[in-house]
């Protein structure tokens, strides 16, 4: 891959953040690097977490449910000053329960996207063997990304989006399942096909095979050799969605085929091998205060700047929270990520803050819940939605 997801590494550049619904407060660009903007100095130091026991576990699941319930709520989108490189960043985390203001009312952003509402990046057209969604590189409000918007709705909130659920596009009705096809359709050798992956390792069975539009034949197995084969460094986001797609696919592999990491081969061990050193290499490289490295898989570092360590911890955290077996979540260094975490949030939840960041953080913090919590945040009403059963595939089986 050549071109950098906004935003997820260190750039000096300018996009929409997510800010907090307060009278007169609207959503302003601001700067990675240097939270123009943001009410907040560059250089103002990082307050750190003692090395010693973690967070209390209910007192920690507490205030994720309010960090969440607020990044839901309180950061209110809408479609006049949003694209829709920020909401569906949004449906990412949380899902059908996430808003979006349109037309004088607020609504479920993702039934307005799928019943054919405007916004600003959202592009669908007909394709030569489905429906696409036209990719924009180095967008700040379309897809950056092939099949990025498909493999968000793959994994959205607990469950994901399943493949009958019918999707609007140039007035024609079509399903999830035809952005999956036109997917298999253009898949090409060499491209990056992170998002891809995370959509067909999802809908797809293990053993699935077919033919692309260039006669090239498919497997799963040949498409996760191929992201495992890609440099972690050159990738979006530090090589954190490249190592989410391996372990959506991973994981499945593993519960359909009921085989141990041992007992794996091919493309399947190269993409355990490569999970497991990034597991390693996220705990190494842990930072004193609890927060993950702002060079994510490299090396050690961080920075002054608290929007850099929310875009690198939230997207590092995301990732643990899928590959880490539940055992492990419960280990003293997790914790401390998650407590490190939610208190970057706390620290600006009254200033704008980046919505890729801020996003992939809560969807983080939302898988961690489940699995640790037991329950997604509480709803406008207040109703708390039980995790279920579908949520169970998300587990990794025992490695």
């Amino acid at each position: 891959m050549v071109r950098r997801s906004l935003f997820c590494t260190v750039f000096s550049q300018a996009a929409p953040s997510c800010m907090p619904t307060l009278p007169g407060m609207l959503c302003t660009a601001v700067v990675f690097l240097a939270a123009a903007g943001c009410g907040r100095s560059a250089s103002e130091p990082a307050e750190t977490l003692a090395e010693t026991e973690p967070a209390d576990i209910g007192s920690l699941c507490e205030r994720i449910d309010t960090v969440l319930a607020h990044a839901r709520d309180a950061r209110q989108l809408n479609t006049t000053d949003h694209a829709a490189w920020q909401v569906v960043h949004g449906i990412l985390a949380f899902g059908d329960a996430f808003p979006v203001s349109h037309d004088g009312t607020t609504s479920s952003a993702l039934e307005y996207l799928l019943s054919g509402g405007q916004l600003t990046g959202w592009t669908l057209r007909p394709g030569s063997a489905g429906v696409m969604a036209v990719l924009d590189p180095g967008s700040k409000t379309g897809q950056g990304h092939p099949d990025q918007w498909l493999g968000y709705l793959s994994q959205c909130s607990l469950d994901g989006l399943p493949p009958d659920v019918e999707i609007s596009a140039g007035g024609e009705t079509y399903r999830v399942a035809d952005l999956l096809s036109q997917a298999k359709h253009d898949l090409r050798n060499g491209q990056e096909a992170t998002w891809t992956l995370m959509a067909l390792s999802t809908y797809l069975p293990t053993d699935a095979v077919w033919t692309a539009g260039d006669g090239t034949e498919w497997t799963l197995e040949k498409l996760v050799a191929m992201e495992a084969s890609a440099d972690l460094a050159e990738s979006a986001c530090g090589g954190s969605h490249r190592l989410y797609g391996l372990t959506v696919a991973m994981n499945r592999y593993l519960a359909a085929s009921g085989l141990t990491p041992d007992e794996l081969s091919g493309g399947w061990a190269d993409a355990e091998t490569r999970i497991q050193e990034a597991i390693e290499q996220a705990r190494r490289y842990q930072q004193p205060d609890g927060s993950f490295s702002t060079s994510f898989f490299e090396r050690p570092s961080t920075s002054p700047d608290v929007f850099a360590r929310i875009g690198s911890t939230g997207h590092t955290f995301e990732f643990l929270a899928m590959a880490l077996e539940t055992e492990r979540l419960q280990e003293p260094w997790v914790r401390r990520a998650a407590d490190a975490l939610v208190t970057l949030l706390e620290q600006t939840a009254d200033v704008p803050v980046e919505c890729g960041g801020l996003y992939h953080a809560a969807h983080g913090l939302v898988l961690y819940q489940a699995r640790t919590c037991g329950a997604m945040p509480a709803e406008p009403e207040n109703n708390v939605a039980v995790v279920s059963d579908a949520a169970a595939t998300l587990l990794p089986p025992t490695r």
